[in-house]
């Protein structure tokens, strides 16, 4: 659910916020959380590799357990977090032997819910089950891309995937993209959609708010000289450019994948353009 602002100016006359009220009023488990350094898009070697980044708001890294390998043991949900780092809101988890992590919350889990992941887990949303034991057609997100390396795919907020058929040791599942991919049957999948799908309706509405964010101002290529931008340069507004990055490559419609990409065997449908 979003919340509209009042238009006492023209920047908040379109601008919303997110709903921060269902949300633990807490402070993250110190144990669950590491520093997390600002590199303002530079590389180990000082260099600007990602551009537009720097400054923003300090953050607190939370370990997300995106593995699930503690089978057999129900977990309590205690607290249901705002994770900066993410989209999606995150669950903090107390298992029976006391030991407490994090995952990813997916939409309709609550305050006092219990989780469990394993082959033989009940078919219930924020269960954690291999491929093989889920059914066809329910939504899934964080799953494994080889078994037991934690979930990669399907964790932004919103996304769900499902199984369209199981054939051997593969599943057929179409991503939130469109893809269809075959992915191994023992590869772990949580049950249920991520929550906060209303992340991506989010208004930002005025630059100091991508400021807070870490996002620096963007300046067009066309606007540059040309020992600034491929783009860069002409008399007056040129239009004769080839769209491309800085670096020269190419940003319309060129394909940047691999051709010999060795997972290219496992995508049966390529998402949609």
């Amino acid at each position: 659910m979003l919340k509209k602002t009042k238009p006492t100016t023209p920047p908040r006359r379109h601008m919303s916020f997110e709903d921060f009220s269902s949300l633990s009023k807490v402070r993250p488990l110190k144990a669950l959380t590491r520093p997390l350094k600002s590199k303002a898009g530079r590389d180990s070697k000082g260099r600007i590799t990602v551009r537009h980044r720097g400054g923003g708001a300090k953050r607190v890294l939370r370990l997300i357990d995106f593995k699930r390998e503690k089978h057999g043991v129900e977990a309590k949900v205690t607290h249901i977090e705002y994770d900066p780092n993410r989209g999606a809101r995150i669950a903090r988890l107390s298992y029976l032997d006391g030991e407490k992590r994090y995952m990813i919350c997916p939409g309709g889990l609550s305050i006092g819910d219990r989780v469990v992941s394993g082959a033989d887990a009940p078919i219930k949303i924020g269960n954690a089950l291999p491929l093989r034991k889920i059914p066809p057609g329910m939504d899934i997100h964080n799953i494994e891309f080889e078994p037991g390396r934690g979930g990669k795919l399907i964790r932004a907020a919103g996304t769900s995937a499902k199984i369209l058929a199981k054939e051997g040791k593969y599943a057929h599942v179409v991503l939130s993209s469109g893809e269809i991919r075959l992915i191994h049957i023992d590869c772990f999948a949580t049950l249920g959609r991520v929550s906060n799908p209303d992340h991506r309706a989010v208004v930002i509405g005025k630059a100091g708010r991508m400021r807070h964010m870490g996002r620096r101002p963007k300046v067009r290529g066309v606007a540059m000289n040309p020992v600034d931008h491929p783009m860069g340069g002409g008399e007056g507004r040129s239009k004769g450019h080839i769209p491309r990055s800085p670096t020269g490559v190419p940003s319309k419609g060129k394909k940047t994948r691999k051709r010999k990409k060795p997972s290219n065997k496992f995508i049966i449908k390529r998402r949609r353009k």
